[in-house]
C-alpha cells in the first residue's frame, strides 16, 4: 500500500528554523506543507501552532503567508485569519494543457542543448527514482520526480521559460501530488520515466517531445480524476 507522508514530520517542515534567511525559509517550509497536504485545502492556517513549532514570531509568519497568497496557495481573510486555498479543478486542467506544450518544447531543446554532465545528473536522479519506488517511498519519489522535470527544463537553457514553468509548476504541484497516491498510476509514472530518460540520454528530440507531452497529458487526467473522486474512493486507492 502506498503511504502518504505523515503530517508533522521533519520532511514537511515542522523542525525549528535556524537558517539566516528567515523569510525565504518560512515561505519554503509553509509552501511544502501546503503542497504535500500537511496543511489541507480549506483549513484555517494554525498560526499559533506554526509559530511555536517553527520557532518564529507572528510577523515573519504573516509576511510569508502574503507571498503564498500571491501564489494562490493561501486566502487572506481580514480579521478571520488565513485559509489554505481550495484546489480549482478547472484551473488545474487548463494549466496542464499549457504544460503539455511547454514539456514538448523543453524535450526538443534539452536534447539539443544539454551538456553531457547534465545528462549524467538526470540519469543519476532517474536511478534514485527507481529505488524510491522499490522501497515504497512516496514522498521521496514525488520530490525526485519533480526534480527530474526541473533538471530537464534547466537543460533546455531558455532563461525566459524558467520563471513561467516554475510558476505553473507551483500552482499545479499540490494537485499533482494527489495523482501519485494511486498505486497503479505510480507504477505507470515510473514506466513513463524509463522511456523519457532513455530518449533523453540518446538525445532523441522528437521522441522525447512526444513522450513528455503524453506524460503530462496522462498525469493531468489522473490529477483531475483524483480531484473529482469522493474522499472515500480516494482513500481506498492509497
Amino acid at each position: 500500500m502506498v503511504k502518504a507522508p505523515l503530517a508533522g514530520s521533519v520532511l514537511l517542515g515542522t523542525a525549528p528554523i535556524r537558517r539566516a534567511s528567515l523569510h525565504d525559509e518560512i515561505v519554503l517550509r509553509l509552501r511544502e506543507m501546503i503542497l504535500t497536504g500537511s496543511l489541507p485545502a480549506g483549513n484555517r492556517v494554525p498560526e499559533a501552532h506554526l509559530c511555536e513549532t517553527l520557532g518564529i514570531s507572528r510577523t515573519p509568519l504573516r509576511e510569508a503567508l502574503k507571498v503564498l497568497a500571491s501564489e494562490g496557495l493561501i486566502e487572506l481573510r481580514p480579521n478571520r485569519g488565513s485559509v489554505v486555498a481550495e484546489i480549482d479543478a478547472t484551473a488545474v486542467q487548463a494549466m496542464f494543457e499549457i504544460m503539455e506544450s511547454f514539456e514538448e518544447m523543453i524535450g526538443v531543446l534539452a536534447c539539443r542543448r544539454a551538456s553531457d554532465a547534465e545528462l549524467r545528473d538526470i540519469d543519476d536522479l532517474h536511478q534514485s527514482l527507481k529505488e524510491l519506488h522499490r522501497t515504497n517511498d512516496l514522498a521521496g519519489y514525488f520530490h525526485a520526480n519533480q526534480t527530474i522535470h526541473l533538471r530537464i527544463m534547466e537543460a533546455a537553457h531558455n532563461p525566459v521559460l524558467v520563471p513561467i514553468y516554475e510558476g505553473l509548476s507551483i500552482k499545479i504541484r499540490r494537485a499533482r501530488y494527489m495523482a501519485n497516491y494511486d498505486a497503479m498510476r505510480w507504477r505507470e509514472s515510473l514506466d513513463e520515466h524509463e522511456k523519457l530518460n532513455a530518449a533523453l540520454q540518446n538525445r532523441d528530440a522528437s521522441r522525447l517531445a512526444v513522450l513528455l507531452r503524453e506524460h503530462m497529458r496522462v498525469t493531468g487526467e489522473a490529477v483531475i480524476k483524483a480531484l473529482d473522486a469522493p474522499d472515500e474512493e480516494l482513500r481506498n486507492t492509497v
